[in-house]
């Protein structure tokens, strides 16, 4: 069975600034520009496209209804705007 294999913004900044120099601090603001970017896309309810790796998206949830498990009482849920992945068939093929 294989490890678990974990990256985060730190490591995202740490493979950057070891392909583009520089100094580390200009590493983290690509990374965070980049995110700052995608984010701003998704706020304005656009969609950002990735050739070969995928579609951020977001997708508009309905109100409903839904029930506490703890006390099964009714409990409407508003409804709201959550972001979505799409993985592209180039993805997916490398991971299975």
């Amino acid at each position: 069975m294989a490890g678990k294999y974990f990256m985060n913004k730190q490591a995202l900044a740490d493979w950057v600034h070891g392909k583009l120099g520089g100094t580390k601090v200009q590493a983290e603001e690509i990374v965070d520009g980049l995110f700052e970017a995608i984010i701003g896309t998704l706020k304005k309810g656009g969609e950002v496209s990735i050739a070969g790796f995928g579609i951020f998206s977001v997708k508009a949830r309905a109100a409903r209804m839904a029930r506490n498990p703890k006390t099964g009482e009714q409990v409407k849920v508003a409804a709201k705007k959550v972001p979505k992945f799409r993985p592209a068939k180039g993805l997916k093929d490398t991971i299975a």
